[in-house]
């Protein structure tokens, strides 16, 4: 069965344009919807996948319709080609049933590549770059050393009951949020209470 997937970003678009291009093209059936490209969830797409089978043909009628970046319209293609399901692009004359459309979609399929391999040497080289300058990455470790000293002070005010987190927090000169990390460490059981 030929297939066709059809989409516009806003409400006030209209499909008409792409519709008419996709019936002249032989598509049987068309699925339509009207949100962004950006979005993830894409209900009538979703439905389009689930129904295709070996044999079919999808169409659109520009590349960027169906996938919202490069990544997703590969991995989009290379889905339906698993299905043994042939992809056709209309402005772009892309059709994967053909060597040169295979070619094309592959050359795209490099370029992506490509671009994640650069960011990673970037983000490699920035990242030694900093090491270089004794400067280290990730999160900040959970419990410092500092933090363990005051263990003893935090659970004692704690448990007293008789001043706020934020005035215990105050006085060890730590953030709310390190208080209640390092109470926990400590095995105690953090609940809201009032100043009496």
């Amino acid at each position: 069965m030929h297939f066709a997937y059809a989409r516009v970003s806003t409400e006030d678009q209209n499909l008409s344009l792409q519709l008419d291009a996709l019936k002249a093209a032989g598509c049987e059936k068309i699925f339509k919807e009207k949100v962004s490209g950006a979005k993830t969830d894409r209900p009538e797409l979703n439905k389009l996948l689930d129904q295709v089978r070996e044999g079919d043909t999808v169409t659109v009628w520009k590349l960027d319709r169906l996938g919202r970046s490069l990544k997703h319209l590969i991995e989009t293609v290379n889905l339906l080609k698993s299905k043994g399901v042939e992809f056709r692009s209309l402005k772009e004359s892309i059709d994967t049933s053909t060597a040169t459309g295979n070619l094309i979609f592959n050359i795209f399929g490099s370029f992506a590549e490509f671009e994640r391999d650069m960011l990673r040497e970037r983000t490699n080289a920035g990242l030694a770059a900093s090491r270089a300058r004794g400067i280290t990455g990730g999160r900040r470790p959970g419990i410092t050393p500092e933090l363990l000293q005051k263990a003893k002070s935090a659970v004692a005010l704690y448990n007293a009951k008789t001043v706020s987190v934020d005035d215990i927090a105050k006085q060890l000169s730590i953030s709310k949020g390190s208080l209640y990390k390092l109470l926990r460490h400590e095995g105690v059981e953090v609940s809201p209470y009032k100043k009496s």
